[in-house]
């Protein structure tokens, strides 16, 4: 996903009968879904114009054009975008997604643990899934976890909980650039 458009939300199953669609917003307020005009989806082709038709924490949005049960069920999945010069500057100590995946993963001795690969959260607080080459290494996205978020750098300084179990650093082989 290019860095100059943001995921929103996600347009769950229909709600209704007149083509409106529940929505996964990623929003602070999760009815701001449709106060940043147009959305696309995620190849840019497609654009949707949103209103709230009920608030809540899964808002039940209408969609321009969209007017039966059947066209709505067929944007069921659709991840919605917007274009990042369009949202806020995230506060200090906050982060769009879409700046911290890729970035370097490292301990507190400077040892590579991988990149981020994603950031989830799936209701009892975000955490960062961090490509190692191998298994992939969960962490809770925490200033205790993660102490440093050096975005200038393009990389994260981790401190992983002694319940989580880091692997150990890929073996190079001998002569071999690490």
């Amino acid at each position: 996903m290019p860095a100059d458009r943001i995921l929103l939300g996600r347009i769950g199953r229909p709600h209704g009968v007149r083509g409106h669609v529940r929505v996964q917003s990623f929003t602070a307020d999760p009815c701001d879904i449709a106060s940043y005009g147009p959305v696309s989806d995620d190849t840019g082709t497609r654009t949707f114009r949103l209103r709230v038709v009920q608030r809540g924490e899964l808002p039940v949005v209408a969609v321009e054009g969209v007017a039966d049960r059947e066209a709505a069920a067929k944007l069921t999945g659709t991840a919605l975008y917007v274009a990042r010069d369009r949202l806020p500057a995230p506060a200090e100590d906050e982060f769009y997604h879409a700046d911290l995946i890729g970035l370097v993963v490292e301990d507190a001795s400077g040892r590579r643990l991988g990149t981020v690969a994603s950031v989830n959260d799936h209701g009892a607080g975000a955490f960062l899934e961090i490509d190692t080459g191998a298994q992939p290494l969960l962490l809770p996205f925490t200033r205790a976890a993660v102490p440093v978020v050096d975005l200038a750098g393009r990389r994260i300084v981790v401190d992983p909980p002694a319940e989580v179990v880091v692997p150990p650093s890929p073996r190079v082989p001998e002569g071999a650039a690490a």
